[in-house]
């Protein structure tokens, strides 16, 4: 959905451009020669009603001069600035709730044109540790938020709940972003609570992850099974390793045991990257109760505390 409305504005910027043009260059000359004309055969100056009888402009290029500024303004900002998403699940908790409303910063990994989203300028690439929003590589329609922990040429190992992560390194490199070369580097991982968030009735496991220069928090459920015979098989590898091929990044949810991610599916493609997700500017619960008369999507209320740079 969001591609067509990024479609749409396109159509609607350059229409609307396009109408206000051809008036400006064809039109509106000959509409100021009648004035002239008239103006000159009048001894009073033509009053407004006037001149709207003798060179009257058209509704339609009335309507696309008022909105082609706007509309414009809309698109440039949301297709090359920031582009703002919902989170719609828990994929991401507990660094993105559901109901949390994010910007994404759009040129963090180039500049792309609008429509058929080829990359125009290079201004950089996902770090270890971003949050980035993409096109879903089995279904580009839909956008997807994980956080990336494997860049190109990665080894990614993900065993028994803990993330090992090899770094592509360059002969004679003895470190790589802040993980030693040539061994599996364990991600430590440090508990936080065991009774702030739950799936059905289980408690899930808060725990911070110190990813090289980035700390966040994850959770993990301790009393369900790793459905390691859905991961994504590799060729080559066993089934809880991958190697991130060229140009492409391994993302996962930091709710680990509630997210589809490149241990199901394979990596994210570069050219499927949207932006960097860095700030949530709303916050909305939607905790109706079952005897609620509200519909389940109005929110019951506002997270300030939410607000805020995403870490």
């Amino acid at each position: 959905m969001a591609g067509y409305f990024s479609i749409i504005l396109v159509l609607l910027t350059v229409g609307s451009g396009l109408i206000w043009l051809i008036d400006h260059f064809l039109y509106a000359p000959k509409r100021q020669e009648r004035l002239a004309i008239a103006q000159g055969a009048s001894q009073a100056p033509l009053d407004e009603d006037v001149i709207a009888q003798i060179a009257p402009e058209p509704a339609i290029v009335e309507n696309a001069k008022s909105i082609f500024p706007m509309i414009a303004a809309i698109t440039i900002f949301r297709s090359f600035i920031f582009e703002p998403f919902q989170i719609p699940s828990g994929s991401m908790m507990p660094t993105l709730l559901d109901g949390d409303f994010i910007l994404v910063q759009k040129f963090a990994y180039g500049i792309k044109d609008p429509v058929v989203r080829s990359k125009v300028i290079e201004t950089g690439s996902p770090e270890r540790g971003d949050i980035a929003v993409f096109k879903f590589p089995l279904d580009e329609r839909i956008d997807f938020i994980k956080r990336i922990v494997g860049l190109p040429g990665d080894r990614i190992v993900y065993r028994n709940r803990q993330l090992y992560i090899k770094p592509n390194c360059s002969e004679g490199e003895k470190e790589q972003g802040g993980l030693t070369c040539g061994e599996y580097n364990k991600i430590d991982v440090d508990i936080v609570n065991r009774d702030e968030f739950t799936q059905g009735s289980m408690q899930l496991v808060r725990l911070t992850e110190h990813l090289p220069n980035v700390e966040h928090d994850i959770l993990i459920n301790p009393e369900v099974l790793e459905l390691t015979e859905r991961y994504y098989q590799q060729p080559g590898t066993r089934r809880d390793e991958w190697i991130v091929p060229e140009n492409s990044y391994f993302a996962m949810g930091d709710n680990r045991n509630n997210s589809q991610d490149s241990r199901m599916w394979g990596f994210v493609p570069d050219e499927n990257l949207v932006g960097k997700a860095v700030f949530i500017w709303m916050s909305f619960d939607f905790e109706n109760g079952p005897d609620s008369i509200l519909p389940s999507w109005v929110p019951t209320g506002v997270r300030f505390e939410r607000l805020g740079s995403i870490q």
